[in-house]
């Protein structure tokens, strides 16, 4: 019996740590394994005891790259467990925070993960010196995301001006006025972003996702709706539990999250554009319209294109909530803890990310459950490698191999904040 081994142990352009192990008998595909071996971080466990009004600061450290989406989840959740409803005013500045992440976290998976794959760099570094006005370009996109959470976040990285009722400080329309111009510079770079991204070569490669994504009755969600999907599916937030479910297995140290009685589902961006199409601005539809992309795209290496799509909506919704900014008559509504359960999904780049906690009287936390999009991407990207290795087969194996990663970064895993990830191994019999 012969074994064939690659490897590639350092891959620097998907955060975290795993391994990917393809089975292959006689030739064929015998089996997949999206292996995780990053120790857990038990976040979870450490929330347990601690008081709830300091969830918000303690899981924006599960990530740097999308802090605020912890942060929004959690706070969320909270406010909902203690009944909890803010001033219209308070909610929009917490969607203007939610845009900068989008900006920044989008924009760093575009340009200096994603990117390089599509034009043959193996780093945004060498991609730089050919493409170095588009490198340019993102850096300055994340700026911009950046000055939106440290305006409003108090910092750039694990913000900590969000509170439960809504923020330690609010900005003056002075200081923010500024970020007005910033936002618009931005988006004409988002669509010069987008505009190149859509020139890509792009696969001839569908896959029948069931698609899941937050649905708001007027907005294109970040802080707030119901957990609808392509297949029918259409839940408060509070029933999430009753229609997904996470399993161990025995290959990652992440668990994996699936459908009661049903298979895997893809959340991200393009599960938000297929839901969502309508609730994107005309210009954005007309952009969308002119870059080949509509709804109905199933395509996984095509949603590069769906995630700057999405970062010139931020960098218009930014513009349009600085410019009607009206400043709160205070920076959070009166809150008095007790004992709940209060559940939060907030739309993080990555996709839905749920968070559930039980309170006891003094508003302490006695349990904790956080469902991160990666975890419920997982074994939809297994089904990826599946199709595409046994199309790939006959292919030299390196060729298989920068395939199968490209496949992976399609979804912009967010395994942890290391910076190793991939080690393939294959195995021929």
């Amino acid at each position: 019996m012969a074994t064939k081994t690659i490897r590639v142990d350092t891959l620097t352009r998907v955060e975290g740590e795993g391994a990917l192990e393809l089975d292959i008998a006689d030739g064929a595909v015998a089996g997949v394994r999206l292996a995780i071996f990053e120790p857990p971080r038990f976040f979870e466990a450490l929330l347990r005891g601690r008081a709830g009004a300091e969830a918000p600061d303690i899981t924006a450290r599960i990530c740097g790259i999308c802090p605020v989406a912890y942060q929004m989840s959690a706070v969320h959740a909270i406010e909902h467990a203690w009944g909890i409803t803010l001033d219209a005013r308070l909610r929009a500045l917490r969607r203007l925070l939610y845009c900068g992440e989008w900006i920044e976290s989008h924009t760093l998976h575009i340009v200096m993960l994603h990117a390089p794959d599509f034009l043959g760099f193996p780093d945004a570094i060498s991609m730089a010196a050919a493409h170095g006005e588009v490198v340019r370009r993102g850096l300055a996109l994340k700026k911009a995301g950046n000055a939106l959470l440290r305006l409003l976040g108090g910092r750039e990285i694990h913000p900590v001006n969000v509170r439960v009722g809504g923020f330690y400080r609010v900005p003056t329309r002075a200081e923010l006025a500024p970020l007005a111009t910033v936002m618009a510079e931005a988006r004409l770079d988002a669509i010069a972003l987008t505009r190149f991204v859509a020139g890509f070569p792009f696969p001839d490669f569908a896959r029948d996702y069931e698609f899941v994504a937050m649905r708001h009755p007027t907005e294109y969600p970040m802080n707030e709706g119901r957990v609808v999907s392509s297949r029918g599916l259409d839940i408060a937030v509070a029933e999430y539990e009753t229609a997904f479910a996470e399993r161990h297995v025995a290959h990652s140290t992440a668990l994996q999250s699936g459908l009661r009685g049903g298979g895997g589902y893809l959340v991200g961006p393009l599960a938000r554009f297929n839901l969502n199409y309508d609730r994107l601005d005309a210009s954005v539809q007309a952009l969308a319209a002119e870059f080949g992309v509509a709804p109905g795209c199933t395509n996984p290496f095509r949603s590069i294109i769906v995630r700057a799509l999405e970062v010139v909506y931020a960098c218009e919704e930014a513009e349009r909530l600085i410019a009607d900014y009206d400043p709160p008559p205070a920076p959070a509504v009166a809150v008095v803890p007790r004992a709940g359960t209060g559940t939060a999904c907030t739309e993080a780049p990555r996709g839905i990310l749920y968070h559930r906690y039980d309170l006891n009287a003094e508003g302490s936390i006695l349990a904790a459950r956080i469902v991160p999009p990666t975890s419920q991407n997982q074994s939809t990207i297994e089904d990826d490698l599946r199709i595409i290795a046994t199309r790939d087969l006959a292919l030299p194996e390196n060729v298989l191999r920068d395939h199968c990663e490209q496949a992976i970064r399609n979804h912009d895993p967010c395994i942890s904040c290391s910076t190793h990830f991939l080690r393939l191994t294959v195995r021929r019999q």
